[in-house]
């Protein structure tokens, strides 16, 4: 018999059912795949967004704090109570978002501390002792159009400064006949805490000092389109854009952080002066404080919520009760929000201490 022509199992093909078989265990395969994928995507997405919103929030903290140890930098004593001002859950329309603002005054930026020789507020001038502006690295066109604050010397009685706009500056070469002069009135837009404005006599002023004022301002621009703010002019924004935080600078607005949902500020401080002299505990900001009250206001506590831009992808929305991170936080005296839009927070909190507040630092342009 010829073998040759016997069928061999070795050259037989896949039946039909297991091309089928096959086929189905494939697909399971490349779908549970391709769900891998999908899930661990979603994770890398909602944890790139977390990380941002961290790296947010740490910056907006770094410029905060900084900011709020250097209130009153120049002032005398007698004018603390000018360098904070605060404003305690501001409503703002069409939101459940209550941010605080807090605003800033002293000589923080330019190091610059220059005694008043004569004062002269009908001609908008001053004069110093020669070579007074030697003493600093800065050119003379660097003073045109800088806000300059200038305070009574410290014996003097009288609770104001002159917040003014400089013009030029004139001097010789042999480092004589030193002078600054501004426009007349007040810098425009530039409204310290507490209308501190020119209320004292020009000879208060004679061995005071005068310095670059640095007005800030930290707030919250929740909607992107903040009331009595135009889109692309000073510096802001605008467009819808919200969750932006401000610093606003001698009426220039600087953005330094996005992705924010609120801002609070808290305040420590011994608001009683009592004997002891102890510090009450940190309260929010109270509209009945007296400027005496706020002149003994030692540290500022600052707390910032960070949101992620869209919700998390990656998080069922039927995670019930569980899911308290995804709604904003009570923090401060503001209320916690009621239910869960699946974004993702991110709190910080820091507590600054104002020195200068604590330290003598008039006059001696330390930083």
């Amino acid at each position: 018999m010829n073998t040759r022509l016997l069928p061999s199992r070795r050259l037989r093909g896949f039946t039909l059912i297991e091309l089928l078989i096959g086929s189905v265990i494939m697909l399971i395969l490349v779908i549970g795949a391709l769900q891998i994928y999908s899930r661990s995507n979603k994770v890398s997405a909602d944890q790139q967004q977390f990380i941002e919103i961290q790296t947010d929030v740490r910056a907006a903290m770094y410029f905060v704090s900084r900011d709020a140890r250097m209130a009153g930098t120049g002032l005398t004593e007698t004018l603390l109570g000018y360098a904070v001002d605060g404003t305690d859950n501001e409503i703002i329309s069409g939101t459940t978002e209550t941010p605080d603002r807090l605003r800033i005054l002293g000589n923080m930026e330019d190091p610059l501390v220059l005694a008043i020789q004569t004062y002269h507020g009908s001609s908008v001038d001053v004069t110093m002792d020669d070579y007074s502006l030697e003493r600093y690295p800065y050119p003379d066109s660097f003073y045109v159009g800088k806000v300059a604050l200038i305070v009574p010397n410290p014996g003097s009685t009288c609770v104001g400064a002159a917040v003014r706009q400089i013009t030029h500056v004139t001097h010789n070469a042999d480092g004589s006949n030193e002078r600054v002069n501004f426009s007349p009135g007040p810098a425009p837009n530039i409204n310290p805490p507490g209308g501190l404005s020119d209320v004292c006599a020009a000879e208060d002023f004679i061995g005071g000092s005068m310095m670059f004022c640095d007005l800030r301002e930290y707030w919250l621009d929740v909607t992107g389109s903040a009331a009595g703010q135009t889109a692309g002019v000073n510096g802001y924004i605008g467009g819808g854009q919200g969750g932006v935080l401000y610093m606003t600078r001698n009426s220039v607005h600087y953005p330094i952080a996005q992705n924010i949902e609120t801002i609070q500020f808290q305040y420590n401080g011994d608001f009683d002066a009592d004997a002891s002299g102890t510090m009450d505990g940190f309260q929010d900001w109270n509209t009945s404080w007296t400027r005496a009250q706020v002149g003994r206001i030692r540290q500022i506590r600052i707390l910032i919520v960070g949101r992620t831009l869209n919700p998390f992808a990656s998080v069922g929305h039927n995670a019930g009760t569980s899911a308290g991170l995804y709604r904003r936080p009570a923090v401060a005296n503001t209320a916690a929000a009621s239910t869960n839009d699946w974004r993702k927070r991110f709190l910080l909190e820091s507590t600054a201490n104002v020195r200068n507040a604590s330290l003598n630092l008039h006059n001696l342009g330390l930083r």
